[in-house]
């Protein structure tokens, strides 16, 4: 196993999810910010829009619109003209808040749930993934997932993977020409992992946030760990894959943790490292 260092691109946010490389720039949510911003490679910080209801993942329709998800809505935006429509109320199909999401080429967009109400630490109650049309009908494709968190698509998009944080797994599905998921079953098994934000890379490997572990993971299906990108001290959240060539590794990490009301006790940066393989493009 390969090991790699990163260095700091940006920092000063509060709780950082969702990356996205699009357009040359990296877009990312801040949920605790209430802010969804984009950074360049050279560190040059803007807002875009703030979404007071904690934004999330974010994902983009073929024409470049921007979607994001509202946790505590259960609700998919679209952002039009620099203002927030809702394109699809969830808080009928899911149990709990919303959160990550992958987008395919069609505008499909996939988003997972926590399930339960963990910050107030109701009981563990499993979680759903929905599928979002690119005209905005929703409906559940797939249920009984231990925390359904980062999400993203091989290049062919024939197959799903989605990270069961509290499944300490990664599991894929196939997905049919209608965006149906069927075929579970176990991508990697990530042992003492709890995995969140996900990316994959060209040769189907997936970078994944391993949580409490100080570090990302580069995991083949069947759960060979071939690289592992260092963040001393920081809870690794999530990855993406960037940058020209699509070689630049970026990975979302925070010190101190999530607190859904009160003063926020985190803070979140943006770390940067050289990878061999490209990114994907998913999510």
């Amino acid at each position: 196993m390969e090991s790699i260092t990163t260095t700091v691109l940006a920092e000063g946010f509060i709780f950082l999810e969702g990356p996205r490389w699009h357009d040359g720039r990296l877009w990312m949510s801040d949920i605790l910010a209430q802010t969804v911003y984009t950074l360049t490679l050279d560190g040059q910080q803007e807002e875009v829009f703030r979404l007071p209801s904690r934004p999330s993942g974010l994902g983009f329709l073929p024409d470049g619109t921007p979607l994001v998800v509202s946790m505590k809505e259960r609700r998919l935006f679209r952002c039009v003209g620099g203002e927030l429509v809702v394109h699809a109320a969830l808080g009928e199909l899911v149990r709990a808040d919303t959160n990550d999401m992958a987008v395919d080429s069609q505008g499909r967009a996939y988003i997972g749930n926590l399930g339960f109400d963990m910050m107030h630490r109701a009981p563990y109650e499993p979680g759903e993934l929905v599928m979002v049309t690119p005209d905005g009908h929703a409906r559940v494709v797939a249920d009984d997932l231990g925390c359904p968190n980062g999400i993203c698509l091989t290049p062919d998009e024939r197959t799903l993977v989605v990270a069961e944080t509290l499944g300490n797994c990664l599991t894929a599905f196939d997905v049919a020409p209608d965006g149906s998921l069927s075929g579970r079953r176990q991508f990697a098994d990530l042992g003492p992992a709890a995995p969140d934000g996900i990316c994959m890379d060209q040769e189907g490997a997936v970078w994944v946030g391993a949580l409490s572990q100080q570090a990302f993971l580069r995991v083949r299906e069947g759960g060979e760990i071939t690289h592992r990108v260092e963040c001393p001290g920081s809870l690794a959240i999530a990855p993406q894959l960037g940058g020209e060539d699509g070689r630049t590794f970026f990975g979302l990490t925070t010190i101190g943790g999530f607190v859904d009301e009160g003063e926020p006790l985190s803070e979140s940066r943006v770390e940067i490292a050289r990878v061999p393989v490209p990114g994907a493009g998913s999510p």
